[in-house]
């Protein structure tokens, strides 16, 4: 993303296809602060302890979304406390508008700003959540999306709830790697190489990627509930959050209108199953995510109109799954 004198955000360039900038704040949270078994280790190392740390997650952004549901599905919210910005920011940052006084109660911050610039005073980088910040200090730890939810499940484990799902099992890791993978790759970016294309050429190519890995997802799940079988994953987490976007954003708003989700069965019955699972769809706010894509994303829809519709309700009809 680049940014413009008046503090819009801008997210397309002309000519260009979109290429996601994924250096992070490689800090990692571990037990003990101990080197973790998996991953890297760039950055710090710090120590699992509960009452420590604030997860800063707007409810609007798929990633943070993320690290929302995992943190529910695990019972952490007892040892790791939430801030919830609202959906809309500038190119500055995400901001704790719906906080009264604008002010995140904890951290006592207007702008998630201030946990970047307060460790990194000259951070070259967006402002991204999810992001983990230090309560005492309110110090960014780290913004590093797919390992803040990896460590959830195997670093926090003596705080997860009796009855927290396996959500990496042993014996499908190496298999639900290569999923999560071309997940990420062709669905979860795939609906923002289309949205912020550039060219034709470069919206043409990422839209018949983007449909041939949903094709495969509706193939895959007409012989299993879940993306690995019969039970959740994090492979399902990070699927799920695109999903829950699709018609209400990405199909109109991205141009990846080939199919509604509605009209994919399969998928389709597997996104209401998820929706329906305590943790999932009730972290899941369509007004907000609806706001953040059509206010922000000015060079998209420069008006700033949102749409009404879809009906959130369908999300509640019975599914098939089971």
């Amino acid at each position: 993303m680049s940014t413009s004198t008046d503090h819009t955000p801008t997210y397309v360039e002309k000519g260009k296809a979109f290429d996601r900038d994924m250096n992070y704040v490689p800090d990692r949270i571990t037990k003990d602060a101990r080197t973790p078994d998996h991953g890297p280790v760039e950055g710090e190392l710090w120590p699992v302890e509960p009452g420590r740390y604030r997860l800063v997650a707007a409810r609007a952004c798929p990633w943070a979304n993320r690290a929302i549901i995992v943190r529910e599905l695990l019972g952490l919210q007892d040892v790791i406390s939430i801030g919830l910005p609202g959906p809309t920011h500038d190119a500055r940052s995400w901001t704790f508008d719906l906080d009264p006084d604008g002010k995140d109660p904890v951290l006592g911050i207007e702008r998630l700003q201030e946990a970047y610039f307060k460790r990194f005073p000259d951070y070259p980088r967006g402002i991204t959540v999810p992001a983990m910040v230090e309560e005492s200090t309110g110090l960014l730890v780290t913004n590093d999306f797919p390992w803040i939810t990896h460590d959830f499940f195997h670093e926090w484990k003596d705080f997860h709830k009796a009855d927290a799902p396996d959500l990496w099992p042993a014996d499908l890791r190496e298999e639900m790697e290569g999923v999560m993978k071309r997940v990420f790759t062709e669905v979860n970016n795939g609906v923002y190489r289309c949205g912020f294309a550039g060219s034709q050429e470069a919206y043409e190519d990422a839209y018949d990627r983007l449909f041939t890995a949903m094709d495969w997802l509706e193939e895959r799940l007409s012989t299993r509930r879940f993306l690995m079988g019969e039970s959740i994953t994090e492979a399902d987490v990070r699927l799920f959050t695109t999903l829950a976007r699709f018609d209400a954003v990405y199909h109109g708003h991205f141009k990846c209108n080939r199919q509604k989700l509605t009209e994919m069965p399969n998928l389709w019955g597997y996104a209401r199953d998820l929706f329906q699972t305590p943790g999932f769809g009730d972290t899941v706010d369509f007004d907000q995510i609806k706001a953040h894509y059509y206010v922000v994303h000015t060079d998209i829809n420069p008006s700033g109109v949102v749409p009404k519709g879809p009906d959130p309700s369908v999300w509640d009809e019975p599914h098939d799954r089971a």
